[in-house]
């Protein structure tokens, strides 16, 4: 009998990557910090395809860090466009099963089958955000957003940005 692979996030699996993010946090700070979280992440997470953090500036959102396959050509994005804007104006977390149905999608990978875009928040002022494609479709479970959520918090006083206006 072929062996089922387990594509989803355990709680187990969630707390090791949480003490692993914060033990990133403390010794490094800064770009290289969220460089090695999302490379972290995208290694660790089988259904994570392409993980990326971006940052406010003014009313866009700038990619800062990335790891996947290969580069996206969304470099920056303006607030309120596509799953990443609608998330950073809203100011909420926006988990997406399935990107052919979802008139904000902005197609970054053809591979893409559902995403999740987790606000980096401070004061009540969208920072930046985490932002995760996979090739599996309805990928995200509470547990995800829960997981990413906790890791959005660590990173929001790493980061200094004006937030939206």
């Amino acid at each position: 009998m072929a062996k089922m692979v387990q594509y989803r996030l355990s709680r187990e699996e969630a707390r090791h990557l949480l003490g692993r993010i914060a033990s990133l946090l403390s010794t490094s700070g800064g770009r290289s910090a969220r460089d090695g979280i999302v490379k972290l992440l995208n290694a660790s997470v089988s259904s994570y395809s392409w993980v990326g953090i971006y940052l406010v500036d003014g009313g866009e959102l700038q990619l800062d860090a990335w790891s996947g396959p290969e580069a996206t050509q969304h470099v920056r994005i303006p607030i309120g466009e596509g799953v990443c804007g609608f998330a950073a104006k809203a100011g909420r977390t926006e988990i997406v099963s399935d990107v052919s149905r979802d008139a904000r999608y902005l197609e970054c990978f053809p591979t893409t089958k559902s995403e999740i875009v987790v606000p980096i928040m401070r004061g009540g002022k969208v920072l930046g955000e985490i932002d995760i494609d996979s090739g599996i479709f309805d990928a995200f479970s509470s547990l995800d957003r829960e997981f990413l959520e906790a890791v959005a918090a660590m990173l929001a006083p790493t980061i200094t940005s004006l937030g939206i206006r």
